[in-house]
């Protein structure tokens, strides 16, 4: 172990040496920091990247060193053994971060922690040597525990041997180690004589008083951290509110404070963000560095934020009144890539990517989807293009909404509507009530709702906003982009338009082209316009449009396309929009590969589109770090596409314009693609998720099918038809939309020079 150590150690060196040059240069383009020192932030690892790794493993701390800022700080919580050695774990009791339940079995004890009854098992019970046979787990059972039971507990001077920038030591129960005994000071300042201790942090005054005097304060930076506002502070029997009122008293043995994010940002009781304090300004005037705590990518934000790590370190450190001096992260990498590619930008930066940005049913990820208030957010946040699904009323008014299902996207079960339900099966399963049954005046009266897709996790969009805005005519949709200089042109989607010619005489097609004519969008000078749909039968009737760009969805997850279903798909479209897992599949959420897909696409001249990007962490994969611009960035520079539909496009209107994609074609660290495959790597045998079936393959029969029906009135249904409910009666099953279509069932090097030297470690 010890000699593999040794080996990595030098190694990782060059390989962040590497990373040197690029980083420099992008640290020169940023704007002066309103920070104490007028430096950037720092960027603190807590326990490494202990998102993804255990908690202070050896894999933690190297990948934190790797993938973040060069001067990144190395965070240990120092906690003292039964023989007085100091090793790095985030909590006095070692179960919910290793595997010390299991291996000492019994051997757990009950003590009182700052007055409170805690039974564990406790460092301070076992020996250095004792703990040899224990390893490290991930304490957060959200994440993932592929990589359990690896990696050995560290000392404080396993971390310093790695020779990260900075060494960051806290100590949180000094008064604990005293009932027992043990020395954390005089354990502290033997370390300060071997290594280099950058900032040492504790919740305790006392701790802090009895060492100031015995660092040398050029060196060491000593740092009060605040507890939450109403616990007491044993040294001084204060409340840490009441300390953080009193900062001339803190500055005369500390040169810095390390505060929760609440400190500075409160939030309401519905987890929305209130105006700032100013403990900021307060702390510089005082002479105090500021460092926030509680950054975690996967962790529920406030709703403000939108579940974007990088908007929420952005109101931090690029503030238009101040900026902290640190931030602590379990996932470095993004405070890494906030502070060097995205502060400092403003709206009107030149796009460092070619990449458009296409809205899904607006921002639908912060209002109800396709409506007013969606579009306007879209439009705002710097989408290119935005979209229009069209459904058809009762009457043949076109307009937009996600889904022909009014259940989906209102509040129609509630309603006086509530007896229209029908069963078609050519649709969807089950019950529902469809556009087509209401008029469009009727369907103007309905509330909408947001979607909520990840709700099973408990991650709920803007609640406060959950049934705002009005939904638009199709003729609305289009005024509003044609009036809207910054976008470049629409996308408007076209489904079960077989069904509603043939069943409802519903003429979709012609209403969609009608209105598109008397908006003026056949002019050749008006903006780009996409008709979007999985079936070739509709993108034909708008194959000779000049200005109007087909645009062919595939809604099977695919690892490969036969060249004859290319070729088909070619003679009707310009353009394909694909999922995610038809370009980085996926299993247990870690990505297994990259497909073909893309570059056999585009080598038959179609631009390919991938759907659907959004911001909360549940829906990335593992290698994307729970941050949306990472899995953005990895698409965009890993796979090459040419567009993302996303229902955030804030997130991916501001990564065009990163700064770091314009460093003369090297990527730092913290803007590198995820390798897929790569972490799936580092996970041992018996923890390997199971394999998933391939997907299929596209083939031309997925693609063929007949021509849409011609238009014809349509009989009304028989009242011996109806069923319970005021509903029609079902139909037997026929392929989706009516239609005779059958369904289809690296660039990262030294990441991957890193990854094999994890495998040894």
């Amino acid at each position: 172990m010890c000699n593999l150590r040794s080996f990595f150690t030098p190694l990782l060196a060059v390989l962040l040496l590497q990373s040197l040059v690029v980083v420099v240069s992008a640290q020169g383009s940023a704007s002066t920091w309103k920070t104490l020192t007028g430096n950037h932030p720092l960027v603190i690892a807590r326990g490494g990247f202990s998102g993804l790794f255990p908690d202070s493993s050896s894999a933690a701390f190297q990948f934190a060193m790797f993938t973040s800022l060069p001067d990144v700080v190395l965070w240990c919580d120092v906690q003292l053994t039964k023989d007085g050695e100091g090793i790095c774990a985030p909590d006095l009791r070692l179960e919910n971060s290793t595997s010390i339940a299991q291996v000492k079995q019994n051997k757990d004890k009950l003590y009182l922690v700052n007055g409170i009854p805690n039974r564990g098992w406790f460092t301070v019970d076992f020996t250095l040597n004792e703990l040899s046979p224990v390893f490290l787990i991930q304490g957060i059972y959200s994440r993932s525990e592929k990589f359990d039971n690896m990696y050995p507990i560290q000392t404080v001077e396993d971390v310093a041997n790695l020779k990260p920038r900075g060494l960051w030591l806290n100590i949180q129960h000094d008064a604990f180690f005293k009932q027992h005994n043990l020395s954390m000071r005089n354990r502290v300042l033997s370390l300060s004589r071997r290594v280099v201790i950058n900032h040492l942090s504790s919740p305790e005054v006392g701790f802090l008083r009895g060492v100031v005097k015995r660092f040398n304060l050029n060196i060491t930076k000593l740092v009060f951290r605040f507890l939450e506002l109403n616990v007491i502070e044993p040294s001084t029997n204060e409340t840490y509110g009441s300390l953080s009122n009193n900062f001339t008293f803190i500055k005369t043995f500390a040169s810095g404070i390390l505060i929760p994010k609440s400190y500075i940002w409160p939030l309401d009781a519905s987890t929305y963000l209130q105006p700032h304090t100013s403990i900021v300004s307060d702390a510089h005037k005082a002479g105090l560095e500021v460092f926030v705590s509680d950054f975690y990518n996967d962790v529920p934000l406030s709703y403000n934020y939108s579940y974007d790590p990088v908007t929420e370190y952005l109101n931090f450190v690029d503030n238009v009144d101040f900026s902290v001096d640190g931030v602590l992260s379990d996932f470095p990498v993004t405070p890494s890539a906030t502070i060097e590619c995205f502060s400092g930008l403003g709206k009107n930066v030149t796009p460092q990517v070619n990449l458009l940005v296409i809205s899904k049913n607006g921002a639908s990820g912060d209002y109800p989807g396709c409506t007013d208030l969606a579009y306007q957010k879209a439009i705002l946040d710097g989408a290119d293009v935005i979209d229009c699904p069209v459904q058809i009323s009762k009457d043949g008014i076109p307009f937009c909404l996600g889904s022909i299902n009014l259940y989906d996207s209102t509040t129609v079960a509630q309603s006086s509507y509530s007896n229209r339900s029908r069963i078609i099966p050519q649709i969807k399963a089950g019950n529902g009530i469809f556009t087509f049954s209401l008029a469009w005046s009727e369907i103007q009266n309905l509330t909408p709702v947001i979607s909520n897709p990840y709700s099973k996790f408990e991650l709920i969009r803007n609640p406060n906003f959950r049934n705002s805005g009005k939904f638009l005519t199709l003729s609305d949709f289009l005024a509003l982009a044609k009036n809207t200089s910054s976008l470049s042109g629409v996308l408007i989607s076209i489904e079960n338009a077989a069904y509603l010619i043939e069943k409802e005489g519903l003429p979709v097609t012609d209403k969609v082209l009608d209105v598109l004519s008397k908006a003026g969008y056949d002019d050749p000078t008006s903006k780009k316009v996409m008709i979007e749909s999985t079936n070739s039968s509709v993108l034909m009737k708008f194959r000779d449009k000049n200005n109007y760009e087909p645009v062919y969805r595939i809604e099977e997850d695919i690892q490969d396309a036969q060249d004859a279903a290319l070729k088909d798909i070619k003679d009707f479209a310009n353009s394909v929009v694909i999922s995610k897992a038809s370009v980085f599949p996926e299993s247990s959420s870690f990505l297994i590969g990259v497909t073909n897909v893309v570059p056999k696409l585009q080598s038959h001249g179609l631009s390919v589109y991938v759907e659907t990007f959004s911001n909360e962490f549940v829906s990335q994969a593992w290698d994307f770090f729970s941050d949306s611009t990472v899995e953005i960035n990895s698409y965009v520079m890993g796979a090459n596409i040419s567009g993302v539909i996303t229902e955030f496009p804030l997130t991916s209107a501001r990564y065009k314009r990163n700064r770091c994609l314009g460093s003369n074609g090297s990527l730092p660290p913290y803007m590198s693609p995820a390798q897929p495959g790569a972490l799936m790597q580092l996970i041992p045998p018996g923890a390997m998720p199971p394999a998933e079936p391939p997907n299929p393959a596209l083939t031309p029969s997925d693609v063929e099918e007949g021509p849409l029906p011609s238009n014809r009135a349509i009989a009304p249904v028989p009242a011996s038809a109806s069923v319970p409910g005021g509903g029609a009666a079902a139909v037997p099953p026929g392929p989706p939309n009516g239609l005779p279509k059958i369904g289809a069932c690296i660039f990262l090097s030294n990441l991957a020079m890193l990854i094999t030297i994890l495998l040894l470690l």
